[in-house]
């Protein structure tokens, strides 16, 4: 589940509500069409969330879509039982406990989480775009939640299609998620206990467009493919098997704590 700093609910955001929102929808619609296409034989095959089959993984999706609406209609970002969704434990255990929970079978949990997505894409349009809702640990404004939704549901979706050797290619949403793993470093720097250094992100999209993140004049840069950037954020690629290149004293430090998820 994506949680992150309370600095991310003020920042203002690089795209327009509507963009980010049109751009969730897009890459939720994309996830329907291949999830169609499973059998429940692929659903209940491992995915490569340790412990996790794919139908885990897609009710931890509708779980946390559920609970996207829960906040923004006034309710607490909840698990079972009304219980806080962070009570004492790690963000993954919390997460893990609440799949063990409600774990079912693929006929109940792909309408479940059709249903959801439906429910929070319509939650955050017509949400106050001023209005940060509790999230995790930090309070989100919409198109920040939004973001977040969508880094989600792109790295999980890789969980489920990787092992099932279903083809995902990168596409230029990909830009949300480079922005929001981008504007996170100074959390990643504070969280490991360091002091947050300007890090430039120069970066190449999946049709070869150019994004561009951080300032101009920063001395670490980070440089190459949105999609190894992306993966690394995700902590589904190894720095060192990125590809990226690394200049300036902080470069490699930001890579290594890139992050868009919660500890």
């Amino acid at each position: 589940m994506t949680c992150l700093p309370t600095a991310l609910g003020g920042a203002s955001y690089y795209g327009t509500e509507v963009e980010i929102f049109a751009s969730l929808e897009a890459e939720y619609d994309r996830l329907d069409s291949i999830f169609a296409g499973l059998s429940e034989q692929d659903w209940n095959r491992p995915s490569e969330l340790a412990g996790w089959t794919n139908v885990d993984v897609l009710l931890h999706l509708a779980q946390t879509e559920e609970s996207v609406v829960s906040t923004l209609t006034g309710g607490p970002a909840a698990a079972p039982g009304g219980q806080p969704l962070i009570h004492g434990v790690s963000v993954d255990e919390a997460m893990d406990r609440w799949v063990t929970a409600e774990r079912t079978g693929p006929n109940t949990v792909y309408p479940r989480w059709q249903a959801a997505r439906e429910a929070s894409v319509r939650a955050l349009r017509e949400a106050d775009p001023d209005r940060a809702s509790a999230w995790a640990s930090a309070p989100l404004r919409p198109a920040a939640l939004a973001t977040t939704r969508l880094a989600e549901h792109w790295a999980h979706a890789l969980d489920i299609t990787e092992p099932l050797s279903i083809p995902y290619p990168d596409t230029a949403r990909l830009r949300h998620i480079a922005w929001l793993g981008h504007r996170t470093l100074p959390y990643a720097f504070r969280l490991a206990g360091k002091e947050p250094a300007p890090i430039r992100a120069e970066l190449t999209g999946p049709d070869g467009e150019i994004w561009q993140f951080g300032p101009s004049d920063a001395d670490s840069v980070i440089a190459g493919s949105a999609g190894a950037f992306c993966r690394v954020g995700a902590r589904r690629l190894a720095p060192e098997n990125s590809g990226l290149t690394m200049t300036g004293p902080h470069a490699e430090s930001a890579l290594r704590l890139l992050r868009n998820y919660a500890a």
